[in-house]
């Protein structure tokens, strides 16, 4: 017994030198938690005597240094998981959505035809429990085994962690996937879903591609016919539109804005879109092994330096403020198809804008790739009845439901030859403005395959704030030191 809450300590304890702000360090703590505190109720007085008389939480508090402040973050979680103890019978199916009104609704409509064709097989959906992220109720969900059955929100990069806990299901391994699969995505898309053990996990199903909004009229002003496409007409364009408006002797018009936050998730709507752009979609981690320590990063990382050191992108946070897009603060953002509606929504009388391929090296040729934003649908090892479950997500997203999706959520289903397909062909017709992100969509890429990926963003988001907004570091020597802290990472 007592190796057993040794080896649940030391899942804990193997931790504290990788960097501590990401769910997969979280996981694993909680993993060895919910070990421990099973453990542990084993123990009672047998445990005392070999442990000198402390008691199991004495004990812990010895073996790990900062236990009293690490659990109390760990209790959140394990408490969120013991509150979410709702199933709907052993002869239903439990399926979260994410807590998007758009997928809610897409969501009851599938569960509602399926559960009329199919009362035998009954599914009940309801939206992913509130939280802090939707990543925190999963991961709480999984440690205390209250996940549902099916999960349509999964962020790619959460995937592997999961997959080597064996919270998730093999879905290769269900009759049809494979056949299923490979009709619905190419091979590219296969390959990047597929686990380091050779199995998969996620079912690719919808994307956001990242793309530049410009303002239509503030770039003709500018004398732009077209909108700027590579980093020197980017650059260009940031002198011509930079401007202090109101004469009060700052800047207060910029050609664009970055999120200054140095926060992990945030890096990949700028470095991440714009690295992919400029190295033709290459990856960050491959085969467990550092990726990014190139050229494209480094021009990547030089290309966002300079706008922020010559003030074409402010380092203040303009997104506390009103829109600063649609005011006019900033002619360009870096942005995905969800901004269309908030745009016509919100936009002044006669503003025009538009969308264009984010900014690429003088030198690029070839397709432009660009951040695809996914979403995927998983099955989690706690369903009793997998192949049920995967009958009714080859359902939900056969292509007369991805239509009806795309209808009713304007968010794109990951498939391939999307935008010629004649099925999808009368709504870009009806909604010319998603044209643009169907024609990115086979030009997409998500995340490597790495169970410490919010660690490896983490390191590159720490170096993005000395390089790029504060200056005090040159590309090369930026991404050379995020290198080195995620070769570690990966030992």
């Amino acid at each position: 017994m007592r190796g057993q809450v040794s080896a649940s300590i030391h899942r804990i304890w193997k931790y504290p030198f990788k960097l501590v702000s990401s769910t997969a360090l979280e996981y694993e703590c909680l993993l060895a938690l919910d070990g421990v505190t099973k453990n542990l109720g084993n123990m009672s007085a047998s445990h005392d005597n070999h442990t000198g008389g402390m008691g199991a939480s004495a004990f812990l508090r010895f073996m790990i240094p900062g236990w009293g402040v690490f659990v109390g973050c760990l209790m959140v979680l394990w408490l969120l998981a013991c509150g979410n103890n709702h199933t709907p019978g052993n002869s239903q199916l439990l399926y979260w959505s994410s807590n998007n009104q758009q997928e809610i609704d897409f969501a009851r409509e599938m569960v509602a035809h399926w559960n009329e064709a199919h009362p035998e097989m009954l599914v009940h959906t309801q939206p992913v429990p509130e939280g802090q992220s939707s990543e925190e109720v999963i991961l709480a969900a999984v440690v205390g085994k209250t996940t549902p059955d099916i999960y349509s929100n999964m962020w790619q990069g959460d995937v592997e962690a999961y997959a080597r806990a064996g919270a998730l299901i093999a879905l290769d391994t269900l009759p049809g996937f494979l056949e299923f699969i490979y009709r619905r995505c190419d091979s590219a898309v296969v390959a990047e879903v597929t686990s380091t053990d050779g199995h998969i996990y996620q079912i690719p199903w919808k994307i956001n591609p990242i793309m530049m909004i410009y303002n239509r009229k503030l770039m003709a002003s500018a004398g732009f016919d077209t909108p700027p496409s590579t980093y020197s007409e980017y650059l260009n364009a940031g002198q011509r539109i930079q401007a202090d408006t109101d004469g009060d002797g700052y800047v207060d018009r910029w050609v664009g804005y970055s999120n200054v936050k140095v926060t992990w998730w945030l890096r990949l709507f700028d470095f991440y879109t714009l690295y992919l752009a400029a190295s033709g979609g290459m990856p960050l981690i491959k085969d467990n092994r550092v990726a990014f320590d190139n050229r494209y990063a480094v021009q990547t990382f030089a290309f966002l330096q300079e706008l922020y050191r010559k003030n074409y992108f402010s380092r203040e946070r303009l997104d506390t403020r009103q829109d600063a897009f649609l005011s006019g603060a900033i002619a360009t953002k870096f942005t995905g198809p969800w901004e269309i509606a908030r745009a016509e929504r919100f936009k002044p009388e006669g503003f025009e804008f538009a969308f264009h391929h984010v900014p690429v090296p003088d030198d690029r040729r070839g397709p432009i790739y660009t951040y695809g934003d996914p979403k995927n649908i998983v099955i989690f090892s706690t369903c009793r009845q997998p192949r049920r479950a995967w009958e009714f997500v080859k359902f939900m997203i056969d292509k007369e439901n991805d239509l009806r999706f795309l209808e009713i959520s304007n968010q794109l289903p990951r498939r391939k030859n999307l935008f010629s397909d004649s099925l999808f062909q009368p709504f870009f017709a009806q909604h010319p403005r998603m044209k643009p992100f169907a024609r990115q969509a086979q030009f997409v890429r998500g995340t490597d395959i790495c169970p410490v990926l919010k660690e490896v963003f983490d390191a590159i988001s720490q170096q993005y704030e000395a390089c790029v907004i504060y200056n005090r570091k040159t590309p090369e020597k930026a991404i050379k030191d995020a290198a080195r802290v995620v070769r570690l990472l990966l030992m």
